[in-house]
């Protein structure tokens, strides 16, 4: 096998290596046989395009082509011309499919199901990477920046995978990237010849190179690991990232029914709390005719981190007819039966189900998955609650408040779970809630003179201009000011409830709505609302309303409680006088003029649809990709063109010196400025046409020059070519104020080239590669940052890239108008023979 096909397959087999840290993150994990089978075609569209050979763009172009071609028979086959050829149809419905996977990713927790949408993320993902590491290691022959993208792939699965397997995925890419440079080593190495090799083998008089590939592989495996030991030791780290949001939500589970995530449904509240139009978003139908208590809980928040409230990741089974007795109710707990019919508003769209808490059951159509700990319907597949019509059967639990105070303590693991409170919590919350419930006798007792402190005794005052505030310090803020709306008042309480032993959560969803004239209930958006749930054995998660003017207080907080405070508030029901209202009203507790002047707002987050905007056409999507890769890219043109000259020349000048001469002569007239035909490697020197040999040393020399050369222009000193080599060297030492040593080395290339253009027997000396990069350190050690930033970002040599372009356009301009002219004068020739 070749050295450039060795080092294709080592390209497939890296991407291939680094991509398996993307298995853990879909169930089932068949993508990858597919992308493997389709990244080995786009490899061998690659090798058989260099072995044409093609220019290195039109190489990588015909596997991007390819690529696509094959990313079309694969997901679009019905809307491509021929099945293949993509067209507007095609990438409108890649645009869909994108979009179906993000929103997936956005909603499962690992492992995701393999949706088409998801497993065109992955597979085109590993393509696209693919291409880049085949491009830099196998087309460009630079295997060390294809490390690139290997760890951008595997960063993205890192930064979402659950950490378990992390040293395994990471072990198995890094093995991938150093087979890559080792077998980029091996072929460098089997061009260089005998001057890398070691000592003669005994028992023969030939020489290896095995010495440096033996150094090379153990270079490797320190390094790896070094990189294996290193994230073991107790050093800092820096926690959270980019990705860290996604991985908020529910479920981690291991059943048959997966898991499910979903974004955190108290991000966006400061957008929803003072909307202009309180627009609708549910009507009911039940059959209780006392609505106070007939709360739509959508997501309960049971994770508190000292920062947020959020869902905990937890498993989700397939809806079940019957819905199982909520946890901790017990049977001489009074009930009653209630049944709800709902129908979202068009422009509704919400993952979760809003339902009267708890529900034992559920009738809906559509694709919706069972949380059975926090007892909520999730949407699968895309299902949101758009235009949705359900009917729930739920209990209204009436608790007394001698059952409440009388509960026995919870279970330990339960109150292991819900009693969790960080280290960061400023020390004032507990000290608080110490002294509101100073004498209590129980859990009940205190939790209503929490409520009661919260909604009347404080001093605390409804305001939705308040910020919602972040950090270990809003809820400490929140007890200062004493200002704030309903996600303060249920963070804190039931953050202080949990610093007392009283397990609790937040629920987040809608207040009791206002009743119509025709029966119905209307909930609008500005009815969404937030409120604490304390857990007591018997009774279960049971709601409680520190919120002042909003909602209605249980009636198991109010007069019968001993020691209570709160007033009776007025109690929402139906009315046969009530006049037809064309607009949502507020919740029962709240005024219409209320309303209007205050917001009396809930803070969730709704999504308020896309019915009136459509997304914009693929087209439009394709065209500001394509400005902002540009954008990126072309700043950094002159410094990629630089780099990717100057190791050209100095690796040319360096095969030159061991004499194999890899590298043939571009352009003889233009001085071998850059050397792109292949001379064979197996050739020795004593097999070589002295004449071949004498090019290559003429052009690989000068090639040096013109390096040293523009490696001073960029540092400011700009070159001369009416000098000699050696004034044009001594005028770059005068100038660049190098010492000695640099300027021996200048010196020393200067008279090389002198010898290759003047000498009867032209011949390539060693080390010019090294004078020269020598002198680019001294120029950068004498040189402000700003100099050497210019150098390396923006070349002024690299006003080559530009002449080169136009002696090319010149010289293809004069081949066209010499074959036109032979083609002008065949007929006449033609005619007079």
């Amino acid at each position: 096998m070749s050295g450039r096909a060795r080092l294709t397959l080592c390209a497939w087999a890296a991407t291939l290596m680094a991509s398996c840290a993307l298995l853990p993150l879909v169930d089932p994990a068949t993508w990858i046989l597919q992308a493997a089978a389709l990244l080995g075609i786009q490899s061998g569209v690659g090798a058989l395009t260099r072995r044409v050979p093609l220019a290195r763009p039109l190489t990588v172009a015909a596997q991007t082509v390819v690529t696509l071609m094959l990313l079309t028979l694969t997901f679009a086959r019905e809307q491509a011309f021929a099945g293949l050829i993509p067209g507007p149809e095609a990438f409108g419905h890649f645009a869909d499919l994108l979009q179906q996977g993000t929103d997936d990713v956005a909603r499962y927790a690992i492992p995701a199901p393999l949706s088409d949408g998801i497993r065109l993320m992955l597979i085109g993902g590993v393509l696209v990477i693919g291409l880049m590491v085949d491009t830099l290691a196998v087309t460009f022959r630079s295997a060390a920046p294809a490390g690139l993208p290997l760890l951008a792939l595997y960063s993205v699965a890192a930064g979402l995978a659950d950490g378990a397997a992390d040293w395994l995925w990471f072990l198995v890419a890094s093995a991938g990237y150093l087979m890559l440079l080792l077998a980029e080593g091996r072929e460098r190495l089997s061009q260089w010849g005998r001057v890398f090799g070691g000592a003669a083998r005994s028992g023969g008089g030939g020489s290896s190179p095995v010495a440096p590939v033996r150094t090379g592989r153990r270079i490797g495996a320190v390094a790896l690991g070094v990189a294996l030991v290193v994230p073991l030791l107790p050093l800092p780290a820096i926690e959270g990232g980019l990705l860290d949001s996604a991985r908020t939500g529910v479920g981690v589970g291991t059943g048959g029914g997966g898991t499910i995530s979903a974004v955190n449904p108290l991000v966006s509240l400061r957008d929803s709390l003072n909307v202009d139009e309180d627009r609708q978003v549910l009507s009911l139908r039940t059959s209780t005719s006392d609505i106070s208590s007939l709360y739509l809980r959508i997501v309960s928040l049971d994770d508190f981190d000292g920062t947020t409230w959020k869902p905990s990741k937890r498993h989700i089974v397939a809806l079940p007819d019957e819905l199982p007795t909520p946890p901790g109710l017990g049977p001489d707990v009074r009930r009653s039966e209630v049944r709800t019919r709902v129908s979202a508003a068009d422009w509704y769209a919400q993952d979760w189900l809003p339902m009267p808490y708890p529900p034992s059951g559920v009738k809906i159509k559509g694709n919706w998955r069972y949380e059975p700990v926090g007892m909520t319907l999730v949407g699968d597949h895309g299902q949101k609650t758009r235009g949705a019509t359900y009917e729930v059967t739920s209990l209204d639990v009436e608790p007394t408040a001698q059952q409440l105070e009388d509960a026995p303590a919870p279970p330990g693991s339960l109150k292991d779970q819900y009693t969790k409170v960080p280290d960061s919590l400023p020390a004032v919350v507990s000290r608080t809630a110490r002294q509101v419930t100073k004498g209590s006798a129980s859990d009940y007792e205190r939790a209503v003179k929490l409520q009661d402190y919260f909604a009347v005794t404080g001093g605390f005052t409804y305001d939705t201009e308040v910020e919602v505030g972040t950090g270990p310090d809003a809820i400490a803020r929140f007890l200062r000011d004493k200002q704030g709306f309903c996600v303060h008042f249920s963070f804190a309480m039931a953050a202080m409830a949990r610093t007392l032993g009283i397990p609790a959560r937040v629920a987040v969803g809608f207040a009791p709505g206002s009743p119509q004239a025709d029966g119905s209930v209307s909930v609008g958006l500005k009815d969404a609302h937030a409120w604490p749930e304390l857990y007591f054995e018997g009774v279960g998660w049971t709601r409680f309303e520190p919120t002042p003017n909003r909602g209605t207080t249980p009636p198991y907080t109010l007069p019968d409680t001993p020691g209570s405070t709160l007033p009776d508030l007025p109690q929402a029901s139906r009315s046969a006088d009530a006049a037809p209202s064309t607009a949502p009203s507020a919740s029962t507790s709240c005024s219409a003029e209320q309303k209007k002047v205050e917001g009396c707002s809930g803070a969730l987050p709704l999504d308020p649809g896309q019915t009136d905007e459509a997304s914009p056409p693929w087209y439009k999507i394709l065209w500001w990709t394509l400005l902002g890769v540009a954008a990126v890219v072309l700043p950094l043109l002159p410094m990629l063109w630089r780099f990717r000259r100057r190791s050209v020349r100095l690796a040319s000048a360096q095969h030159t010196a061991s004499a194999t001469g890899p590298s043939g002569v571009r352009d003889k007239e233009r001085g071998g400025e850059e050397y792109t035909g292949e001379i064979s490697v197996d050739a020795v020197p004593g097999e070589m046409p002295s004449r071949q040999v004498t090019e290559v040393a003429v052009g690989h020399v000068l090639a040096v020059w013109r390096e040293l050369t523009d490696t001073a222009w960029d540092y400011g000193v700009a070159p001369d070519d009416a000098l000699t080599p050696r004034k044009a060297a001594a005028r770059i030492v005068r100038l660049g104020e190098l010492d000695e040593p640099t300027a021996a080395s200048v010196h020393r290339v200067a008279g090389a080239v002198e010898q290759v253009l003047f000498a009867p027997q032209p011949r390539a000396e060693a080390g010019l590669a090294d004078d020269v990069r020598g002198l680019r350190v001294a120029l950068r050690s004498r040189a402000d940052w700003t100099t050497r930033l210019r150098a390396v970002v923006a070349p002024r040599s690299a006003v080559r890239a530009v002449w080169d372009l136009s002696d090319r356009w010149t010289s293809l301009k004069a081949r066209w108008a010499t074959r036109r002219a032979n083609l002008l004068r065949r007929p006449s020739g033609q005619q007079s023979g």
